[in-house]
């Protein structure tokens, strides 16, 4: 059986914790949002919040738990990613922001609010 890419692993588990978070209320706004140097899994609405979402994957904690894998370069990519989606969409810089991470470790999901 051939090996699934990256990329379609990434994004079936994306669509999961969309859902997931769909389901607890959040309004999905973006998915995939790119900009140079990286990108931003989920961009949600949270009440008043404007969450920014990494989605981690892990089919076993063999290889340490997904959300150990959000470090510091990664946070600093997700806060340049969220300035300049701020930026692009004429948001005022007061806009109350989360940074959120989904974690899915097989089957179970947890989802960390105010990750960092």
């Amino acid at each position: 059986m051939p090996r699934q890419n990256k990329r379609a692993v990434g994004k079936k588990w994306e669509t999961l914790a969309e859902q997931y978070l769909a389901d607890r209320g959040l309004r999905i706004l973006e998915r995939n949002y790119y900009f140079p140097g990286g990108e931003i899994d989920v961009i949600a609405e949270d009440g008043e919040y404007l969450c920014f979402i990494e989605v981690k994957y892990r089919k076993t904690e063999a290889l340490g738990f997904p959300e150990e894998a959000v470090g510091q370069a990664k946070q600093r990519k997700l806060l340049l990613g969220a300035r300049r989606y701020l930026y692009k969409h004429q948001l005022p810089e007061c806009t109350p922001c989360r940074f959120d991470v989904v974690a899915i470790l097989g089957q179970q999901i947890t989802w960390i609010q105010n990750a960092f």
